[in-house]
């Protein structure tokens, strides 16, 4: 089991757009409800900042996300939406209460 944590912050003028790509691969997976996944996004009070939670629990080891037409579409250009480019770290989970249930 993997867990990734993303943060980054878009500039003002790129930040619904970039909710709008998030909101189209939540739509997807809620239509395909791929297996080994848990995922969730956050958009911060200062509305620029975003924040993705990822728990990778497949078999295999791959990311189902990286199947997904929305996702690819959200990740390629990401860096011309961003004033500070993602920081992806992987996690490890200290405590958690209903979060990745």
């Amino acid at each position: 089991m993997k867990r990734v944590v993303v943060r980054y912050r878009v500039k003002p003028d790129q930040a619904d757009e970039n909710q709008r790509l998030i909101e189209r691969v939540f739509a997807k997976l809620d239509e395909t409800r791929p297996d080994g996944l848990r995922y969730a996004s956050f958009r911060l009070s200062d509305g620029l900042t975003f924040v993705h939670v990822a728990s990778i629990e497949t078999d295999d080891g791959s990311n189902p996300l990286s199947a997904l037409e929305e996702f690819r579409d959200f990740t390629r250009d990401i860096e011309t939406r961003c004033d500070e480019g993602p920081l992806g770290l992987d996690a490890t989970v200290v405590g958690a209460y209903r979060v990745l249930d």
